[in-house]
């Protein structure tokens, strides 16, 4: 991911409307997602596309994900 990219992403994560979430991406930017492979990056990139409480839910496991490709990442934020 190119810098400009990256920098759009992180100030997408960081302007939430939840603090809690705030602080969860923009730790797991800081500590954990240049670990990812690119496709991984990719999906972080959709999440991140998603509404505030939704994305919490994954996040704080009072929800599932339907979609296989996000656990391995959600399992990542939570370790961040």
């Amino acid at each position: 991911m190119e810098r400009a990219d990256y920098e759009r992403l992180r100030w997408r994560c960081i302007r939430r409307a939840l603090l809690e979430l705030d602080i969860a991406l923009t730790r797991f930017l800081d500590n954990g997602f240049a670990k990812l492979s690119e496709e991984q990056q990719q999906v972080f990139v959709e999440m991140a596309d998603m509404e505030d409480h939704d994305l919490w839910y994954l996040i704080s496991g009072q929800a599932e994900s339907e979609d296989p490709r996000y656990l391995p990442i959600l399992a990542a934020i939570r370790e961040s």
